[in-house]
């Protein structure tokens, strides 16, 4: 689980919007771009190139 501090301070690298944490998919949503970042080992891969796209 991500820290709830981090939570709040995480952005889209691209966007700079604000990310929605799914805990049940661990993944940080960006509904401004319609995207998504996945959670690996509680790090978010915050890499604009691995975004992936909102189905």
């Amino acid at each position: 689980m991500i820290d709830k501090k981090l939570l709040e301070i995480l952005a889209c690298p691209k966007c700079k919007k604000e990310l929605v944490y799914n805990k049940e998919k661990k993944i940080l949503i960006c509904n401004n771009c319609k995207v998504y970042y996945e959670i690996i080992d509680n790090i978010p891969i915050l890499l604009i190139e691995k975004a992936k796209p909102l189905s």
